[in-house]
């Protein structure tokens, strides 16, 4: 077992876990955790100088650069990446719902005190504008267990 960790095939070691660690933190944990990124990336760069003859290749020397190169890649990419992750692009989605016209049967107002059974859900009714009962409504908006309607 020994052998499999010699110099003749560390650099390759490195680049393949390297390569495993950034696979599993795209594909299996989708960015959630950047600690594999910073993992991988630091491996692929430790196995890549190895291969060219930048660093020895013992097991000390790529444990130290390892050691180093993941945490100057953690403290100089954490706030970029985080920043990016928590930039998040807020899109309404336009439901099946929308365009639904109806006749109330009560008032509706903001409060949402007003249900109505659609689809086997009871939703709550609301409206910007207080709308009185016997107009003609429809659907502008839908939230969790909430219809948002206006005058037709």
């Amino acid at each position: 077992m020994m052998e499999f960790f010699s110099s003749d095939n560390m650099a390759e070691i490195l680049m393949v876990a390297g390569l495993a660690a950034l696979i599993i933190e795209v594909a299996v944990l989708g960015f959630a955790t950047f600690v594999l990124l910073f993992l991988g990336a630091s491996l692929l760069i430790t196995g890549l100088a190895m291969t060219v003859g930048l660093l020895d290749t013992t097991l000390v020397t790529a444990l130290w650069s390892n050691a180093l190169l993941t945490t100057v890649l953690a403290l100089g990419l954490w706030k970029p990446l985080r920043r990016m992750q928590n930039n998040v692009e807020s899109k309404e989605v336009n439901s099946d719902f929308a365009a639904e016209t109806f006749i109330l049967e009560v008032d509706v107002d903001i409060q949402g005190n007003t249900t109505r059974a659609y689809s086997g859900v009871q939703w709550k009714l609301k409206s910007q504008q207080p709308i009185a009962a016997g107009t003609l409504v429809k659907v502008i908006k839908t939230e969790v267990g909430v219809m948002w309607v206006e005058a037709a």
